[in-house]
């Protein structure tokens, strides 16, 4: 079987809604990090077989299949195919499975795999009508992922003070990143335009890094009502613009074209679980993935784990018994938000720079995903 190698990983910087970006068409926006990857890897647009990009709400200006019109809107002219998929929150990780798959089975060489979400001119949710009568049956309940979250919380007896206190945590950790540079080579630029102005957006616009355990605890609940619940902004994902994508090759490609392996792609899972509390799938996935690579929790170095709410980070920690030390450790969604579509591939692009950066061997992605889902992926430095 072949390896499959992460040749390199960038995102643009995350726009806050309704901020640096909410004039920026969401294909313009998927094509910032395609263009960014050639710039940097020097490869012609025909050496791509296909485009893989994950959106979890292809409708409006995100629908005509993105995937494809990204290339396309790159300037890479009509040889570059592309497919869009959702696997809702995590399909841009699922974008680099299915990448790493088709690498692996000796189906593809050289592929292009990530994800994009404009939440500000797209809205969450903007995709879908309804259920069938016929879910029902089978199906008691209709939650919310936020309600979902609260019941976790309930499940694990989870307190506010102490998901207060993860929030901080991911807020005070992006910012010792970004201001050490950490975050230097996998955000690129962007330049756009803005209430008719030409721009340069450089930073991730969500991140309070002042946010104290004080300020979260006046804030109002989300969720449910005041005593009722331990949800509000401040500890959940934030909402916000942006794309990401990575350069997957077999090794045979890399070596061919000179390039140098950040990474390699050792296993990827994806589970099912309940749609009511809907947010456990990384627990068991992480267990899977884990037992599917002979591995165990302590053999992983740095863990992403999808801060969409406190709570889901929180009752991962005590099912695996992960250190948090060791996880989300440049900040996480709470801080820099999440880009639905996106944010999977920005994950591993975190995790591959961080291998990178500390010369640790493996790291582990996961992320829960509506209707009750979860996804893992293993890498390990090469």
């Amino acid at each position: 079987m072949n390896s499959a190698i992460i040749v390199d990983a960038v995102r643009t910087p995350f726009g806050k809604r309704n901020g640096s970006f909410k004039d920026t068409h969401p294909q313009d926006l998927a094509a910032e990090p395609l263009a960014a990857l050639r710039e940097r890897n020097g490869f012609e647009p025909g050496t791509i077989e296909d485009v893989i990009y994950g959106c979890v709400s292809p409708v409006g200006e995100q629908g005509l299949n993105i995937g494809r019109l990204a290339p396309m809107v790159a300037g890479w002219g009509d040889v570059v195919p592309g497919v869009q998929l959702n696997r809702m929150c995590g399909s841009g990780q699922q974008a680099a499975n299915f990448a790493a798959a088709n690498v692996m089975a000796g189906q593809h060489d050289v592929l292009i795999a990530g994800g994009v979400e404009h939440m500000t001119r797209v809205p969450m949710g903007s995709d879908g009508d309804g259920l069938t009568d016929t879910y029902f049956e089978y199906f008691d309940e209709l939650t919310t992922q936020g309600e979902g979250a609260e019941r976790i919380a309930e499940n694990y007896d989870l307190t506010r003070s102490e998901l207060d206190g993860i929030a901080v945590d991911s807020q005070r950790r992006w910012k010792e990143a970004w201001d050490e540079g950490r975050y230097d080579d996998q955000v690129v630029p962007v330049e756009t335009e803005l209430e008719g102005e030409e721009i340069v957006v450089e930073r991730d616009e969500h991140p309070r890094p002042g946010t104290d355990e004080e300020t979260l605890a006046e804030l109002p609940l989300s969720f449910r009502e005041e005593s009722e619940g331990v949800h509000h902004p401040g500890n959940a994902s934030g909402i916000v613009d942006g794309s990401c994508a990575l350069l997957l090759t077999s090794e045979a490609a890399a070596e061919e074209h000179g390039w140098e392996p950040m990474a390699r792609i050792v296993q990827t899972e994806v589970v099912g679980v309940d749609p009511v509390t809907m947010l456990r799938g990384p627990i068991p996935a992480t267990e899977n993935v884990l037992e599917k690579a002979d591995m165990s929790v302590g053999d992983i170095d740095r863990f992403e784990v999808n801060e969409a709410f406190a709570s889901v980070v929180a009752a991962w920690l005590e099912e695996t018994g992960a250190s948090w030390e060791d996880v989300n450790v440049n900040g996480g969604a709470i801080a820099h938000g999440h880009p639905l579509g996106a944010t999977g591939a920005m994950l591993l692009t975190k995790l591959a720079h961080e291998l990178e950066r500390t010369g640790q061997d493996t790291a582990l992605s996961t992320m829960c995903i509506g209707f009750g889902q979860g996804i893992a992926t293993i890498i390990e430095r090469v």
